[in-house]
């Protein structure tokens, strides 16, 4: 089961699943209830949460009831935009780590860079420092554009592992995927399925999905494989999490694969969440 899903290496060395599980909106017993037995039962290893989602302390739970071992493990957090000054991003790493009782995290990303704050550069010269001190094993960004991530790297010196962005059919991104894979940094899809009400009554997709006896879902998250991309599909559902990691065993083929693309628009923003404007804290 372990290797169930493929992994790729980043490039500071750290190796992850290529499907993750995201964990927004999972709280409570229930929600560790569902964490562990996507961790035990269908194989996850790599679990996706943030300080903003309030469950590190679900995720931190689920962990320790589960199974597996913490190092089997990849757990990553994120840092919300009130707390990216240095001090106090560092108060929120420390404090991220205190909710989810756990040492150390694998992955630690900034959400948003906040650009009209301005303080995105000091947050990731905080997690520059935490990862030193080896409170985290990987550092890396959310929603950073190209102009972002070339500051980060030419005032720090240090380049993200990972860039975690909106990607899914409605918005392919394939400027900011073309500018990660020139610079070696990892593409991460949050919303890999966008609004699965939108996208799962296309009747291309749902096309494709017949030919090769596959979910609609399926079908999406293996275009983000074969894209290159690491998704973090959603589900509390145990049927669900087992589906969403059920995509090694067939192909799109190049005609598919760019018809999935040609579905992408430019206003294909989910929420209108720009991140040369939009601010998150």
């Amino acid at each position: 089961m372990d290797k169930l899903i493929p992994e790729i290496t980043l490039h500071d060395g750290l190796t992850i699943p290529v499907v993750g599980l995201g964990t927004y909106n999972l709280k409570g017993n229930q929600g560790v209830q569902s964490i562990q037995y996507a961790i035990d039962e269908v194989g996850y290893r790599l679990l996706d949460s943030a300080y903003n989602y309030e469950n590190e302390g679900t995720v931190g739970e689920a962990v320790r009831r589960s199974s597996v071992s913490r190092e089997e493990l990849i757990i990553t957090s994120k840092l919300p935009g009130r707390y990216q000054e240095y001090e106090k991003a560092m108060i929120a790493i420390q404090e991220s780590l205190y909710r989810a009782n756990l040492e150390y995290y694998d992955i630690y990303l900034i959400h948003w860079p906040n650009p009209k704050q301005n303080h995105y550069v000091e947050a990731w010269q905080a997690l520059i420092d935490a990862k030193k001190q080896g409170l985290i094993r990987s550092i890396g960004v959310c929603n950073f554009l190209p102009e972002h991530l070339e500051r980060l790297e030419q005032e720090t010196g240090v380049k993200p592992s990972l860039n975690q962005i909106e990607l899914h059919p409605f918005f392919n991104q394939a400027e900011q995927r073309k500018w990660h894979e020139n610079h070696h940094v990892a593409t991460q899809s949050w919303s890999p399925l966008a609004r699965a009400k939108d996208v799962l009554e296309l009747s291309a997709l749902q096309h494709i999905a017949d030919t090769h006896k596959k979910t609609v879902s399926q079908v999406i998250l293996r275009w983000h494989y074969q894209l290159g991309a690491i998704s973090i599909p959603k589900s509390g559902s145990p049927d669900r999490q087992l589906e969403n990691i059920s995509i090694f065993d067939f192909n799109l083929n190049e005609e598919e694969m760019a018809q999935i693309s040609s579905m992408s628009r430019t206003d294909g923003r989910l929420n209108n969440q720009d991140p040369a404007t939009y601010e998150e804290f």
